[in-house]
């Protein structure tokens, strides 16, 4: 009979991301080797969690072991999921303003009082100081879109919100072409290269 296990083993995806406006392709081969190692660690720390969980119980002994892991699966598993969000809403010869007619055009204009308020809003999150992502979401139940800081991958993102737009600003995603302090022309190449219709089938 097959043993059956508690856990699911990720695998990471590919992108073909070459070319694109003003991000390298030297900095993308770096970046995908950080994703991976996100998928790696998910995978690791899911097993370590399913064999604490093997017997059915967590004892006191295993608890603080339990907790520590857990915990760590959030950073690692948000890692993965986020930057699957970033490398996917990219593609070379993209960019440009979200098409008019579009659901997420609409969205925005439901939400904001202007495109280039939204835009503002977006570019504004990224600039912040520290290292994090900004990401606009979707919430299904208002429709409505708002734009999020989220920190160190498991905190800011809000509970029942969907992706639509992820932009990582570690400086891991920038440093290799722009200064610490020009983070704001590594906005300017990203909002370069944002597929929208990717950005449109995830409000779909």
């Amino acid at each position: 009979m097959e043993t059956l296990t508690l856990t699911q083993s990720y695998k990471p995806k590919t992108f073909n991301l070459s070319g694109l406006t003003g991000i390298s392709d030297k900095t993308l081969e770096m970046h995908f080797k950080l994703y991976e190692g996100y998928v790696t660690n998910t995978n690791l720390l899911s097993e370590k969690i399913a064999s604490i969980l093997e017997d059915g119980r967590v004892d006191k002994e295993e608890m603080p072991a339990y907790s520590e892991l857990t915990r760590r699966l959030g950073f690692e598993y948000n890692g993965m999921v986020l930057h699957e969000y970033y490398f996917g809403n990219m593609k070379r010869n993209a960019g440009g303003d979200v098409p008019r007619g579009s659901k997420f055009r609409a969205a925005i204009e439901r939400s904001f009082p202007s495109f280039e308020i939204w835009k503002t809003d977006f570019v504004s999150v990224g600039k912040m100081r520290g290292v994090g992502w900004a990401v606009t979401y979707l919430d299904p139940t208002a429709g409505r879109v708002s734009n999020h800081w989220i920190e160190l991958h498991e905190n800011g993102n809000v509970a029942g919100f969907i992706p639509l737009l992820v932009m990582d600003v570690w400086e891991h995603a920038y440093l290799l072409d722009y200064k610490p302090a020009d983070r704001p022309k590594y906005i300017e190449a990203f909002l370069a290269n944002v597929d929208w219709d990717a950005v449109e089938k995830r409000i779909a």
